[in-house]
């Protein structure tokens, strides 16, 4: 890996497995100190033992949507690394699954609360804290199901649609000096979307071009790819990453 973040510091959101986990791995490869949140500091230590201990990431235990766990991440962010050059935000939740006329409007509030406002939260608060006066780069990370219809998981799709949209306005709004992009993966075998693929998954990667799904991995090479100056005169896009599934149902 190369070394194009040597000297910056990262936070990513929802980075105790998974596409997080694998942000921060592919971030810590390029030379990039990261701070990692989720809510369990269990999971959260062995993610900090497996990206190479203290000297290089840090964890930070809470609830993505918490303001007040926000500034604390900040807050320990600045102190042991001093800087905060990259986030991203890679929380999301969907609890539910089925139509919309089912949907509990309990849960789609707190999906909304989750997928689209702590990640407005967290960038009001590293631009106050560093990136109004230092500049630097954010990615927001959508879902395929937010450029398509999902049955099943259409609110959660909505709400990915509607940060993908302040993907583009915080890029007009912050730039120069602060480039912001998302990335839309399709089906990641990761558990969150265990349930989209498990004892089926041949008859769901028929449909993709590549023929398989997607490994966090695939996830954090694009992000890094986003965050670096290889994309300097990148902002306010979400890029697909899917393995080639829209396209092949834009074909049918």
């Amino acid at each position: 890996m190369s070394k194009r973040f040597e000297g910056k510091t990262a936070i990513v959101t929802g980075a105790s497995r998974g596409i997080g986990l694998a942000i921060a791995e592919r971030l810590v490869a390029d030379g990039a100190r990261v701070v990692i949140t989720a809510r369990k500091k269990e999971a959260l230590d062995e993610a900090v033992s497996h990206l190479g201990g203290p000297d290089r990431a840090l964890a930070v235990a809470g609830r993505a949507d918490d303001v007040e766990h926000q500034a604390h991440a900040i807050r320990q962010a600045m102190e042991t690394f001093g800087s905060i050059d990259l986030l991203v935000n890679n929380t999301g939740i969907n609890p539910v699954f089925g139509p919309l006329v089912d949907l509990e409007l309990t849960a789609a509030r707190k999906i909304v609360e989750v997928n689209c406002i702590a990640a407005v939260s967290w960038v009001q608060q590293v631009h106050r804290t560093w990136m109004k006066e230092h500049g630097g780069a954010i990615v927001n990370v959508s879902s395929l199901s937010s450029v398509r219809i999902d049955p099943g998981i259409g609110f959660y799709g909505a709400s990915k649609a509607m940060l993908n949209s302040l993907t583009e306005l915080m890029a007009v709004e912050l730039g120069p000096d602060i480039r912001v992009n998302g990335v839309a993966p399709g089906v990641v075998k990761t558990r969150f979307a265990a349930k989209l693929y498990e004892g089926r998954e041949d008859a769901v990667t028929a449909a993709y071009p590549l023929k398989r799904l997607g490994v966090p991995e695939d996830i954090g090479g694009v992000v890094a790819f986003l965050l670096s100056d290889d994309a300097a005169w990148l902002t306010g896009q979400t890029v697909v990453v899917d393995g080639g599934l829209s396209l092949q149902a834009a074909a049918e």
